[in-house]
């Protein structure tokens, strides 16, 4: 995508790599952005991961193992309940600035917050009283922590509606930030302080560190946000599309819940089947895996709002080339991480604690799947900003359904190594799937080998 090649010479290639990074290419611009999102996600898995090891350490295996029960479900129903908002503002707000469309662009930036942060409470307030319906049928240290996460979501969802209006913009750092970095940095100080003052470190008490730590990182984005809107944005009449908005969201909503599903379903069923503290291991194995996926993230949260950009323009051959560009940028980083964590899986396993080095062999089995999904690229995206959400999400659906019943069937008597077989057999399907319907439909190639 850039016009012209350096020279081979020292110098050249210099020349070069300041071309790349500090260019106005596309490319150089993508990079860029990507490089600042994947940074922000190796810093937060940084701070996760430590995050982790001391939850694990000072916990103790069965409350570290309810912790991560729950939290998964603040992750898996905090990130669905914005009705897919946070992924088509990447498609929304562009096509409004596109057409000049200034007072439905003012009613989406305030009025998609608004509806997802009533709808998210009103939810949140139901999923509270299911939990006090089944509590008889609860072991009594969860209990209280499902409360917990039920008062984390509104903000949860927000958070994540502010991210997906803040990326549209190009700003990375505004929109990942506050939810990966402070919120991290402040459950790491909360938990830490309660440790240091004597407090007995449980599962409510490190969901009380971690609502807290959302609540406050929410609210300081939006404090942000508004500013950064109001510089860019003049005042004026604001119009409300909430079927609109729906009808491009849901469908993309059902392809975000699905790949949620997907990501979390082998956590959930191993709950059901297994101890905690076997719970709380594949999650160790899961965290250490998380840099392959983070680079799949990065160069989707630089790319969504652009396909649909290209496509509104009618440049097709500039789409073309901008997807074969994003596809080489997730796989080839993707493989080179993966080897990279499977010769340092033992080490990185032990800081969780000498028991978790037992998780080692399951990390090969969960990497297949990663490797495999990293060789289509964001495709997902760029379906969903073309207009082909709805046979997106039958495919995450179809692939759903495969991970509940491989998962149901190989958890209980293989554990973890089912869990993770589960996953990777799933996403190898939803690889294959995805790729034949963007070549049906679209007619690009997407693997990033061949032609």
């Amino acid at each position: 995508m850039d016009a012209q090649s350096a020279p081979a010479s020292p110098i050249g290639m210099i020349a070069r790599l300041r071309s790349v990074l500090g260019g106005s290419s596309e490319a150089s611009v993508t990079k860029r952005l990507a490089g600042t999102v994947f940074i922000i996600r190796i810093v937060s898995a940084a701070m996760a991961y430590l995050s982790q090891i001391l939850l694990a350490r000072w916990m103790g295996g069965s409350d570290y193992g309810v912790y991560v029960y729950v939290w998964t479900w603040v992750l898996l129903l905090g990130s669905m309940m914005d009705f897919g908002i946070s992924a088509s503002a990447q498609k929304i707000i562009p096509e409004y600035r596109a057409g000049g469309q200034h007072a439905l662009l003012r009613g989406f930036l305030s009025g998609s917050r608004w509806i997802t942060f009533i709808v998210s409470t009103v939810v949140a307030a139901l999923l509270a009283c299911v939990v006090k319906l089944l509590s008889p049928w609860m072991g009594a240290s969860e209990i209280v922590p499902l409360y917990i996460g039920c008062v984390t979501l509104p903000a949860f969802v927000v958070a994540n509606t502010q991210d997906g209006i803040a990326r549209s913009h190009d700003w990375m750092r505004l929109g990942l930030m506050p939810q990966f970095i402070v919120r991290q940095s402040l459950i790491i100080g909360f938990t830490a302080g309660a440790f240091a003052l004597g407090f007995h470190l449980g599962a409510t008490l490190a969901m009380l560190a971690s609502a807290a730590a959302v609540w406050i990182a929410m609210i300081g984005q939006m404090m942000v946000l508004n500013r950064r809107l109001g510089d860019q944005i003049e005042p004026g009449p604001k119009a409300y599309d909430f079927r609109g908005w729906l009808a491009v969201s849901l469908p993309i909503l059902m392809v975000e819940g699905f790949y949620l599903l997907l990501s979390y379903t082998d956590v959930l069923v191993l709950q059901q089947f297994r101890p905690s503290e076997e719970v709380g291991l594949y999650f160790a194995v899961v965290k250490t895996l998380a840099l392959v996926s983070f680079i799949h993230y990065a160069m989707a949260a630089t790319t969504a709002h652009r396909f649909a950009e290209y496509h509104a323009s009618g440049d097709k051959a500039r789409l073309s080339a901008y997807v074969a560009h994003a596809i080489q940028w997730t796989f080839w980083p993707s493989l080179a991480a993966t080897v990279m964590l499977l010769a340092l899986g033992k080490p990185l396993l032990w800081l969780f604690g000498p028991q978790f080095v037992a998780g080692y062999d399951i990390m090969f089995i969960a990497a297949v799947g990663l490797v495999v999904r990293s060789a289509i690229g964001p495709v997902e995206r760029l379906l969903n900003m073309l207009g082909h959400q709805h046979i997106c999400a039958m495919a995450y659906g179809l692939a759903f359904v495969m991970n509940v019943a491989l998962c149901v069937a190989l958890v209980p008597r293989f554990g973890g190594y089912g869990a993770a077989a589960a996953t990777s057999i799933s996403l190898t399907f939803e690889t294959i799937l995805l790729f034949w319907i963007v070549r049906q439909r679209l007619g690009l190639h997407v693997l990033a080998f061949g032609k």
